[in-house]
């Protein structure tokens, strides 16, 4: 036979399938030696010493393969089965780990391979399991003494450690400012006003209930698709919610504009807007508007324009079965109950129940900034548009 590691390799795995796991070995050290910097023809290797019962040997193939290809998913499933076999649990839970973060998800795989896969989840669940264990017992008490608030940031740094939490980080469509830190709901504390927004929250939802019940003649209160692009644009993930009704919107300030007819229909709305300390970036904001969101429908994973500004929703008509993600913590909405969000880390909302539900959203700067960075952000995008290269509107989500 030819020192070809293609053929090398074909005639190794055909010996492997007959039963000669010998022969395999023999052919396949050919192939290695042939081209040693394939790392399928090591694992290939490792295979047919694993039916050999060369450990040592197969452990050595394995390695090879990792070397040359570190996120080679089958050669990591191999060899942490191979090092839990030997009693190495440590080890065999790095490498399941790396099995985990490296595979995709998306592709065919066998049934072998896919059993593989939950064999390692459940090992980790396994010892993830032994380690909350330890950790109530050594830290149960003194976590639940402490307001939940206090602890959050540890809490969630478990989360990650065990791999129950990933972590999100800004992805500003539009304008990105460095250096802030990535909060997903910020403390109420940045933002002293919201108990006075929260508790106009039954004259706001009354005043959106009447636009709901009788839109006028003049046709002002109708809700338009939030999502809408123009034909020809790609839609990608909003495919479902171009020009659909099923997310609406109203808005009675628009990228820093008013809606003289809305705030007529609204004024008490309006007036409590005009008290609030709203992202006033000329051109861009403040918004202001009411978000629809209709029975069954799912608002996909996206972001947000630029972390230079804050999020508020307002809570107004709230079904049951409704939800609200950003980055890793999911929380529902409650009536009346404002937060405060970074919309430039990945959020989605859905409402899964047969009602409507109802939000205000408005927007205001984000509280890590200083007011010398405010007034200077207001020169720079003055000065882009000075020179015709506006960055657009910020929307809102």
């Amino acid at each position: 036979m030819s020192d070809n590691p293609a053929e090398l390799n074909a005639a190794g795995l055909r010996a492997l399938g007959a039963g000669q796991p010998g022969s395999a070995v023999a052919l396949l050290r050919r192939a290695v030696a042939a081209d040693s910097s394939a790392p399928q023809l090591w694992y290939n290797l490792a295979t047919a010493l694993h039916a050999a019962n060369d450990r040592a040997g197969e452990a050595q193939a394995l390695d090879e393969a990792l070397t040359r290809d570190p996120y080679f998913d089958y050669a990591l499933l191999a060899k942490g089965r191979l090092l839990e076999e030997q009693g190495n649990e440590s080890g065999a839970l790095e490498h399941y780990q790396r099995l985990l973060a490296a595979v995709d998800l998306s592709q065919q795989m066998g049934p072998g391979f896919t059993a593989g896969l939950n064999h390692a989840r459940a090992a980790i669940a396994k010892v993830n399991a032994d380690i909350e264990a330890r950790l109530e017992s050594r830290l149960g008490e003194r976590l639940d003494a402490e307001p939940e608030t206090a602890t959050e940031r540890f809490r969630h740094c478990v989360d990650i450690g065990l791999g129950r939490r990933r972590i999100y980080h800004h992805q500003p469509l539009v304008l990105a400012y460095p250096y802030l830190p990535a909060i997903q709901f910020f403390d109420r504390a940045h933002f002293p006003w919201l108990e006075q927004l929260e508790a106009a929250t039954p004259i706001i939802r009354a005043e959106l209930e009447a636009l709901l019940a009788d839109p006028g003649p003049d046709g002002i209160a109708g809700f338009a698709p939030y999502v809408a692009y123009p034909a020809g644009t790609p839609v990608n993930q909003w495919a479902a919610l171009n020009h659909s009704d099923a997310w609406a919107a109203r808005f009675l300030i628009e990228h820093g504009i008013d809606n003289a007819a809305m705030r007529a229909r609204c004024p008490q709305t309006a007036a409590l807007l005009d008290t609030l300390p709203l992202f006033d970036l000329p051109g861009r904001g403040p918004v202001a508007f009411f978000s629809l969101l209709k029975p069954h429908t799912r608002i996909p994973p996206h972001t947000g324009a630029t972390n230079i500004r804050t999020i508020i929703h307002l809570p107004l008509i709230v079904p049951d079965n409704c939800a609200f993600r950003v980055g890793n913590v999911t929380r529902p909405w409650v009536e009346g109950e404002a937060f405060a969000f970074d919309d430039t880390i990945e959020h989605e909302a859905s409402n899964g129940s047969g009602d409507l539900r109802a939000v205000l959203i408005i927007d205001t700067w984000n509280p890590y900034l200083s007011m010398l960075e405010r007034d200077l952000l207001r020169d720079y995008i003055a000065t882009l548009d000075g020179a015709g290269r506006a960055l657009g509107h910020f929307t809102n989500a």
